[in-house]
């Protein structure tokens, strides 16, 4: 197990997590419709970007979110053996463990990566997720990857200082 975290040694009482959140058109979005017009209160933590199966879901989505700020993603899509374009979710299910695995190795905590499958008709089940996904981040602090972007560009500038090449993080991600 890595022993090294992405996130802040000191917690902040008054913290927010950010949660990026793919939802699939047909299943999950429209959960997430159906909880907000059957006022079902969850946390306004979540930005719900739709895209039409989860299948779609690029592993890059995933990074770019973490890269960007978020403290949590979570995807939605249709239940095993009901999506709309017939193996959507099985591909990605075998996304999603692969990565669960590499941002694991990378110092991420499971809990910060989520997939679920949420039906049109389960809005509750929206609600208890995020609301579940929210306190749980909560819990395990800010994520803050650009912060630790920034610091890494720091101590490399000071190296290449000293080797007279100039390097930043971002640069070096940016070759991967």
């Amino acid at each position: 197990m890595n022993s090294k975290k992405w996130r802040l040694n000191m917690p902040d009482k008054n913290y927010e997590p950010k949660i990026v959140a793919f939802f699939c058109n047909w299943c999950t979005y429209t959960a997430s419709d159906l909880a907000g017009v059957s006022r079902l209160k969850y946390a306004p933590n979540v930005k719900v970007i739709r895209i039409m199966c989860s299948g779609r879901v690029d592993p890059q989505f995933i990074l770019q979110a973490f890269a960007s700020g978020a403290d949590g993603v979570l995807i939605g899509g249709c239940h095993p053996g009901d999506c709309h374009y017939s193996e959507g979710n099985y591909k990605m299910l075998r996304r999603f463990r692969l990565l669960k695995r590499m941002l694991h190795s990378l110092g991420i905590d499971d809990e910060r990566f989520r997939l679920e499958w949420i039906s049109a008709s389960e809005g509750e089940k929206v609600k208890t997720v995020i609301n579940d996904m929210v306190e749980k981040l909560k819990v395990l602090g800010p994520l803050s990857i650009p912060k630790q972007i920034n610091i890494l560009d720091e101590e490399l500038k000071e190296i290449s200082e000293e080797h007279s090449e100039p390097l930043t993080a971002r640069e070096e991600l940016s070759h991967v």
